[in-house]
Parts: C-alpha cells; structure tokens; sequence
C-alpha cells in the first residue's frame, strides 16, 4: 500500500474530538499528539479534556506541564493530578470548552463501554453537527484483534453513551517495539472493521521515527492516510 503522510487539523477532526477505545489502545496518546497538532495547525484556543476516570495509569493530566508550555488548556477531574486514587468528579469548569464555538476539543474517554459512560453526563453538547467520535483500535490487543471482537466492542461502546462513531483509527503498536507489519495489519483489520460497519476508516498512527521505514516498505496499492505520532506517555519504568 502507498502510504501519505497527514497531520491532524480543522478539516479531519470535529471542532469537538472524542476518542474512545479499549484500554491499552493508546487514546491517550493520540489524544495528546492529536491536540498539540491541532494547536500548532492554527488553533487559537485549544483545550484537551481527561475524562478517564476508570484508569489510574496514562491519563492525559501527567502531561500538564507539556500542554501548558503548549498553550492548551487541560480540563481533568475536580480534584487535580494524583495517580494514587481519583474520584468521578469532574470540573464544572468543563462547560467553557464545550459551549464556546471558539475552542477546538479533544475528548481523551475513558476505556472500554464503562469507561466512555462518562460522556453521558454532557449529551447535550455532545450530539451536535461540530463532535466527532474516532475509535482508536489496536489490532495487537486480543479484545480487538479480529473484525467481529472490534466491531461488538464498537457497538458496545455506541450503547452506552448513545453516540454514532464517526471514523475508525488504527493505533496498532507495541510501544516502542512496534515495527511496519504491525502498522500494516492494523490497517487492514480497520478496513475491513470500515467495510463492514459502513463508518469511515480515517487512517492510522505511525511513531515518526519508524516513518521511513514503514515507506520503504509500502507498495503501490490502495492508499492510506498514515498520522505521525511521538511518544509521550510511556514512562521509564516500562523500560527497566
């Protein structure tokens, strides 16, 4: 397949983003990259809300140093950053983002079905022409490693909080393990995930640094949308 490089921008995302998925997917990620693109892309207020409140581990709010320095507002639970304990209580303060026309959003969901129930509280922000939901699927996960598991974890998700999936994304990896063939796979299982669901696939992440050799090994063929990612998350007790 040929590949072609995109960055994430006005014209491939909702004025309000939501990406949900399972955990372990990497939406945190995404999430992350998603909104410093879209900040340097031109956006003038820029705001990245961490609404997982099931996962302890990769929230979005470690990273708020990194947002601040990038002039992106982060919205998280009421209580602020401590990833010891957290409590479903989310900021009032929520609102500014979602109802000011003049913010883009990213929606960093919770995991799985139980995870993205949060997003009920705010339906009524959330079920308008400018949102759109992305579902970040990872083929390397064994609850989304075949069409039927992804497309039943999709619908179950869709159940609960009531809103349509707009685009599937594939964020195929194994951290820093990851290799083209994982990339490769990904894309293919969430073409057929597309093909079978009538929802649009949008693409898929590659790490930069694994940018040229996933091109090197690309072939004429359908083309695909490729997003380059960095690495923010991981932390370095994964490494030892």
């Amino acid at each position: 397949m040929v590949i072609t490089l995109k960055n994430w921008n006005s014209e491939n995302t909702g004025r309000i983003t939501i990406l949900v998925g399972h955990f372990g997917s990497g939406k945190t990620e995404v999430a992350l990259n998603m909104a410093i693109a879209l900040k340097e892309s031109g956006a003038e207020k820029m705001a990245l809300a961490d609404l997982d409140i099931a996962n302890v581990y990769f929230r979005s709010r470690e990273q708020k140093t990194l947002l601040d320095e990038k002039g992106i507002e982060l919205y998280s639970n009421a209580y602020g950053y401590d990833i010891t304990s957290d409590l479903p209580a989310l900021p009032a303060s929520l609102r500014a983002p979602l109802e000011d026309k003049s913010f883009r959003l990213v929606i960093d969901a919770g995991g799985n079905e139980s995870g993205a129930r949060v997003l009920n509280q705010y339906g009524t922000f959330l079920r308008q022409e400018d949102v759109s939901v992305l579902i970040v699927v990872n083929v390397n996960r064994p609850e989304t490693d075949s069409v039927s598991k992804a497309e039943a974890h999709l619908r179950a998700i869709e159940a609960e909080t009531g809103l349509p999936t707009s685009g599937i994304l594939s964020n195929t990896h194994m951290l820093k393990e990851t290799t083209p063939a994982d990339i490769f796979r990904g894309i293919e299982l969430c073409r057929s995930l597309s093909k079978n669901t009538n929802i649009p696939f949008v693409g898929s992440t590659c790490l930069r640094s694994l940018l040229s050799e996933l091109e090197s090994k690309s072939e004429r063929d359908e083309n695909s949308l490729v997003f380059p990612i960095d690495l923010y998350m991981r932390p370095t007790w994964i490494d030892r």
